[in-house]
């Protein structure tokens, strides 16, 4: 009964804070695996490359680790960790010189996602859609960083309005008014390229 009642009732993301800021290790590991996939996506939507996305969200966590003491332990973790993964992902973008690689990972990785429904149907269907993927992913890389975070925590993430600024920490005007930006200008280029 011990193991049923545990299982229903998880230790809360708070215990599990304190309990890394106090050395357990096992205790962050927890927070690790409640947030990898969630920061791997995150940082993917920003940076368009699985492998810089892994790499990004890794070091996201080991800086949270080295840093868990200024952690509160009452906020939420990962509002506090997306801001680390953010601003190591607007320093990867900045610092990079060519987009090229990622943006041609970021079409293998449509084109798996989606085109595993896409196999279905005719080559035709399938090759159409390729072609709009790569488009969509190419008008998107194009967007500034600030536009393009927006849009891929709302629709990527499907978070909310509030969600998102809270976790940039602007009001709820700027995340609509950049997220109407985003969708304006990425609407604008797909007809650029029709």
């Amino acid at each position: 009964m011990g193991i049923a009642v545990a299982e229903r009732n998880p230790v809360s993301e708070r215990d599990l804070i304190l309990r890394a800021q106090a050395g357990e290790s096992a205790a962050f590991g927890q927070l690790v695996e409640r947030y990898m996939r969630r920061a791997y996506f995150a940082a993917l939507g920003l940076v368009g490359s699985h492998e810089d996305a892994r790499a990004l969200s890794q070091e996201a966590f080991v800086r949270a680790y080295r840093a868990r003491q200024r952690l509160t332990p009452d906020l939420p973790f990962y509002a506090w960790l997306y801001q680390i993964l953010r601003r190591l992902c607007f320093n990867f973008i900045r610092d990079r010189r060519t987009r090229r690689n990622r943006l041609e990972e970021a079409r293998i990785w449509l084109a798996e996602q989606v085109g595993r429904r896409a196999e279905a149907g005719s080559p035709e269907r399938s090759a159409v859609r390729a072609e709009i993927r790569a488009r969509v992913q190419a008008a998107i890389e194009r967007l500034a960083d600030r536009e393009r975070e927006v849009l891929v925590l709302k629709e990527f993430e499907g978070l909310r309005y509030r969600e998102i600024a809270a976790l940039l920490g602007i009001p709820i005007g700027t995340v609509m008014s950049r997220l109407y930006t985003a969708r304006r200008r990425l609407a604008e280029a797909l007809e650029e390229e029709s």
